[in-house]
């Protein structure tokens, strides 16, 4: 997909989290193989968590661990990724000069991940960009998570701002889905838990190769 000169009207960017600003996987595995030995069981690889991050913690479990341990599953990693998350993540590339970029042109950000709210503001306070984001919501904060749209329906009406003045840039089709529904300009970037294929399929308006070319849209 070509880039346009730049996308026109636009207020608002949201972004999704985990693979599209931050590289926080290692963070993740780590917590999920804590997790993993406490239930007797054997250590899964990096790949193989990366591959199920990104429609929430209690699903991200439940690919490991079966139905009727999964609570108790559940609050283990819960307990272990409070303490480790604040070690072992990283901004992605491109991102720590694109969003004091996007600040000083004006545009309102926000995130909407399907984390729960208390591992996001971890994230963003120990990486040092909390204070770029006007609005943080996250999978806890409405009633249905990504694909659906109700993290955007909630930003837009938040900030006051149109569906044609928004766009949302995330790693996996569940941002693109979430964001088509909501009728905001969708961003593609494979730089997350999902394929370039996967992304691609879900329909999104472009596809990026990096974080920094956003600059060039907005």
């Amino acid at each position: 997909m070509a880039l346009p000169t730049k996308y026109s009207g636009i207020k608002l960017v949201i972004f999704d989290l985990d693979g599209t600003l931050v590289d926080a996987y290692g963070a993740i595995a780590d917590s999920i193989n804590f997790m993993m030995r406490k239930m007797g069981r054997e250590p899964k690889s990096l790949r193989t968590v990366k591959r199920a991050v990104g429609w929430g913690v209690d699903t991200l479990v439940r690919s490991f661990i079966e139905p009727e341990r999964a609570a108790e599953a559940l609050a283990i990693f819960r307990s272990h990724h409070d303490k480790r998350l604040r070690r072992n993540i990283r901004l992605l590339p491109g991102v720590k000069s694109l969003l004091p970029y996007l600040k000083k042109q004006g545009y309102v950000l926000a995130i909407a991940s399907n984390r729960p709210t208390v591992f996001c503001h971890i994230i963003l306070r120990a990486l040092k960009i909390d204070h770029f984001f006007d609005l943080v919501i996250c999978g806890d904060a409405v009633k249905r998570a990504k694909p659906y749209p109700d993290m955007i329906h909630k930003i837009l009406r938040s900030t006051r701002v149109r569906p044609k003045e928004a766009v949302y840039v995330g790693d996996m089709s569940v941002d693109i889905l979430c964001g088509r529904r909501a009728r905001v300009h969708t961003v593609g970037i494979p730089t997350g838990s999902c394929t370039r294929r996967e992304v691609e399929d879900a329909g999104p308006e472009i596809m990026i190769e990096r974080i920094s070319q956003l600059k060039r849209l907005v």
